[in-house]
């Protein structure tokens, strides 16, 4: 297991439940297992709109959760990976 990164973050991922149709294409590619598949709670399912609750049905009810955030090395690979352009790369406050 890799250590987390011990510099400032500057960025960390951030997944549109909207958009997340949980293909697991984070998960196989991130080294540093930032993600995990997970079912939705009814509280996730709730904050969707109406186009992403039909979305999360027919995928199962499950997508991608960030677990270790602070392992993130900020590489990209979970961003190009990801076919519905569901993660983004956001700046830290």
């Amino acid at each position: 297991m890799t250590e987390p990164c011990r510099a400032p973050k500057l960025v960390v991922p951030v997944i549109d439940r909207n958009r997340c149709e949980g293909k697991e294409d984070c998960v196989r590619v991130c080294p540093h297992d930032v993600f995990r598949m997970a079912a939705l709670t009814e509280r996730d399912k709730a904050a969707l709109s109406f186009i992403g609750r039909l979305k999360a049905r027919v995928h199962g009810g499950r997508q991608a959760f960030l677990v270790d955030v602070d392992a993130c090395h900020a590489c990209g690979l979970c961003v190009t990976s990801c076919p519905e352009r569901a993660i983004r790369l956001e700046r830290v406050e």
